[in-house]
């Protein structure tokens, strides 16, 4: 006979002293706890606690050979983590805090739970500029692994309503600092000696990580393994079909637009990159609470963050 758990009775608090502290006994209590980074909101947990880690997988849904992105108070917690190497010490210098996550070999010492680097020898590490994920880890006084906070593979969450909307009754608390900045989820790059190859696009651009070590950036993972989040291939999807390169609304389709152009709701009107970024996983949502059957999506250029952006759509149309 199976037993039914009762669901969770999930809050949403805004972000202060008092829920910070709440938030805090959650994690160090093994649970896990929604908060803003600038990149989207994170369901963070004690990523040196197998039953802690194991909850996010749960509540998300998320396939364990996915590994999960642990997120640091300062440096010197990271280099507690994984071994630095010169170029790696350059793009902290240069990007921490911020939305890069750096892919690493993870110390033997580290005290993760090997349920966070689903079996790899690494571990991907990020230092976040948002002062909400950053406190909590201080005030939990461990690293926190922090997938994105929703269910596996749907879309990213900008704001505590898309928390609330996938995870509701899966877990306990979200803290609620409004929407986040960057809107897209962190660069993730793996820094070798002669070269950095990138694994997600994000914030953090190709171009960005060549001027500051001034080695090639290549793309892709090694022998096409799962080496760090968001490279399945269907992942950040709706619940509709998504038709992209859309220069106008077919029937029964909800256009997000790029630019001046006719649509339901505009990325941005004045074709600013970032402001697209900061908007898309927002319109998303509201296209896929949307009464039409299907999404379509405007051309997006692909420079600078545009990548980013075109790599989010790419996987959210498979």
């Amino acid at each position: 006979m199976t037993i039914a758990h009762p669901a969770y009775s999930t809050k949403s608090c805004r972000y202060g002293a008092e829920s910070l502290r709440e938030a805090a006994l959650l994690i160090r209590a093994g649970e896990p706890v929604a908060v803003p980074t600038e990149t989207v909101y994170g369901l963070a947990a004690d990523a040196t606690d197998n039953n802690a880690v194991a909850a996010i997988y749960s509540a998300k849904g998320r396939p364990s050979f996915n590994p999960l992105i642990v997120h640091v108070a300062d440096i010197a917690m990271a280099e507690r983590l994984a071994d630095f190497s010169p170029v790696a010490c350059v793009l902290a210098d240069r990007f921490w805090p911020g939305p890069l996550t750096m892919v690493l070999p993870v110390r033997a010492d580290s005290g993760l739970s090997p349920l966070v680097t689903a079996g790899l020898p690494t571990v991907a590490l990020r230092l976040p500029a948002h002062p909400a994920m950053r406190a909590l880890i201080r005030e939990s006084s461990t690293p926190l692994a922090a997938p994105s906070a929703n269910r596996s593979g749907s879309i990213s969450p900008t704001r505590a309503e898309h928390v609330l909307a996938s995870l509701d009754g899966k877990i306990r608390m979200i803290l609620d600092e409004g929407p986040t900045s960057e809107g897209l989820e962190s660069t993730i790059a793996a820094p070798e000696a002669d070269r950095v190859r990138l694994l997600r696009p994000g914030p953090v651009t190709a171009a960005m990580l060549e001027d500051a070590t001034g080695l090639p950036v290549i793309t892709g993972a090694a022998e096409h393994k799962i080496e760090a989040p968001g490279q399945l291939e269907s992942h950040y999807a709706p619940s509709k079909p998504v038709r992209l390169n859309a220069l106008r609304a077919e029937k029964d389709e909800y256009l997000i637009g790029f630019g001046l152009m006719p649509c339901h709701i505009n990325l941005s009107q004045e074709a600013d990159m970032r402001e697209a970024a900061a908007l898309l996983f927002a319109a998303l949502h509201i296209a896929d609470a949307s009464a039409a059957t299907r999404i379509a999506v405007a051309p997006i250029p692909q420079d600078g963050i545009g990548a980013a952006i075109n790599d989010r759509l790419r996987r959210a149309a498979a």
